[in-house]
């Protein structure tokens, strides 16, 4: 007896949350604005590192080391 095959579901694009708002937003190239859901969440994000609102942790240099 051979197996029978089951019809092929088709493949889901994941959701992901939207960084900016925190709705459903579809992680796919069908979505321009992924991982945002809209134009506006990605220009909210955008601007916030424009203004330094988010910034990155660095360690002042250490002015004992050689520079040249």
């Amino acid at each position: 007896m051979a197996a029978a095959q089951q019809p092929s579901q088709p493949k889901r694009s994941p959701v992901v949350r939207c960084p900016s708002c925190g709705q459903d937003s579809v992680f796919a190239p069908s979505n321009p604005f992924r991982p945002f859901c809209t134009e506006v969440c990605k220009n909210i994000d955008l601007g916030a590192w424009a203004s330094e609102q988010f910034r990155l942790e660095a360690s002042p240099p250490d002015p004992t080391a050689d520079t040249d």
